[in-house]
């Protein structure tokens, strides 16, 4: 799953200066849905990786099963979170 596209299924636009507040709305309870129904685990996680940086991601225990999942997320906010410090 390529960001960009990601951005251009769920909010019409890879450009994120250019989605408004309403579709950003949208958009993002349109990826929960996704996220609820998606099977495959690698899309999942970038569903949910992609709703944490905009900050509407659900809780590990609600987004991942399995134990690995939520250690890789756990690993992912951890990796964002020095990102950001640096």
């Amino acid at each position: 799953m390529d960001f960009d596209d990601q951005l251009r299924r769920y909010f019409g636009t890879a450009d994120m200066d250019a989605i408004a507040p309403p579709a950003l709305a949208a958009g993002i309870e349109r990826m929960g849905v996704d996220l609820g129904m998606e099977s495959d685990r690698g899309r999942r996680f970038a569903l949910w990786t992609l709703m944490y940086l905009l900050g509407a991601a659900p809780d590990l225990d609600v987004a991942f099963k399995d134990a690995d999942d939520r250690d890789a997320a756990r690993d992912f906010m951890d990796m964002m979170d020095r990102a950001t410090r640096e």
